[in-house]
């Protein structure tokens, strides 16, 4: 279920950030075989290159992952990497930083698993999922059938789906035997009333109304840097329930004359822009040395302060924090000089 969401933690254990590539001298091609030739050598503490993403969103910045994760490590101890080859005029210093976690590093979600107990011993359903997703976190199954889960958006998405179409294939089940018998109408069962509410999610049934599960810093950043995204006509309504590190957006018409239509195109741009900024967005958070109001104002004044050099960082502040959501290597520098 979530071997993905698995192994692209792991791939990015071992990925490094490149600032500092020449940009626009060379192929794009020709430049990522010279930053693996740079980071293969062992005069630069390199090792076997798996991949080098080269050019990425970001000018000048290129993502290197080793075969082993050991090679990250000797080439951060690096003091100065020069990259150098006949195809280039001179020598360019580059910047090499850890891949941090993206942002999506540490969501945390409550499922109601209360409407499966009439069909499955709840504790044998959720040993299931823990082996199936063994990138998640899971707490304990609580009276009420709640339990609280941990770990990186997508493998919770991914969970989410499974059990949303776990509870269809149920109330689907449940409809082929009520048309096979003729007893009078019996109550409808909790997990029609889940499938009814979610099944746009699932399979946007009517298209009149749509929903978007989003990472909550990825939908701050979206509404600060890409306003126009949720900026549509009087004929649909964009509206959002944030609920911690999770945000439902619903997308639906206002009865005007936008139709199905419209709402799926408001909802893929959305999506699209979402799975754009999950490649490429990094977290890392601040927290206050003291809780005192003058040392929250200081940090934030320092952060407000260098916030014109990065043009593409988020700062947002907490009580007892400060998050900064941007690419790698811009909010390493941002914290570093915070």
């Amino acid at each position: 279920l979530c071997t993905q969401a698995t192994g692209q933690a792991a791939k990015s254990a071992r990925t490094v950030v490149i600032a500092g590539v020449p940009d626009g001298l060379l192929h794009d091609d020709v430049m990522a075989d010279i930053l693996m030739i740079h980071f293969q050598m062992s005069k630069n503490n390199g090792g076997d290159v798996e991949e080098v993403v080269y050019p990425t969103m970001k000018k000048g910045v290129a993502f290197v992952t080793f075969e082993d994760q050991e090679v990250v490590e000797s080439v951060l101890k690096k003091d100065e990497h020069r990259l150098e080859d006949k195809r280039l005029s001179r020598y360019y210093p580059l910047k090499v930083t850890r891949y941090c976690e993206n942002v999506f590093s540490s969501v945390t979600s409550v499922l109601n698993m209360s409407i499966f107990k009439d069909q499955f011993v709840l504790e044998d359903l959720i040993q299931e999922l823990k082996k199936k997703s063994t990138a998640l976190s899971f707490g304990p199954l609580q009276s009420n059938g709640h339990i609280c889960v941990q770990g990186s958006f997508p493998a919770i998405k991914l969970l989410r789906d499974f059990l949303l179409l776990k509870a269809k294939s149920l109330s689907e089940k449940d409809k082929r035997e009520d048309s096979k018998s003729h007893q009078r109408p019996r109550r409808v069962p909790q997990q029609h009333r889940l499938t009814t509410e979610t099944s746009n999610f699932v399979h946007g049934a009517d298209g009149e109304k749509q929903v978007v599960v989003l990472d909550t810093d990825i939908y701050h950043y979206m509404k600060y840097f890409f306003p126009r995204t949720f900026l549509v006509n009087d004929d649909v309504i964009i509206s959002d329930i944030p609920d911690g590190d999770i945000t439902t957006v619903y997308i639906e018409n206002a009865g005007g004359r936008a139709g199905a239509e419209q709402v799926l195109r408001v909802k893929e741009k959305i999506e699209n822009w979402s799975l754009k900024l999950h490649n490429v967005l990094c977290k890392e958070r601040i927290y206050f040395e003291e809780q005192t109001g003058d040392e929250k104002q200081r940090y934030k004044w320092v952060c407000e302060s260098l916030k014109p050099h990065y043009s593409d960082v988020l700062i947002i502040p907490y009580d007892t924090h400060i998050d900064v959501i941007g690419n790698s290597s811009e909010i390493f520098e941002f914290t570093k000089e915070v």
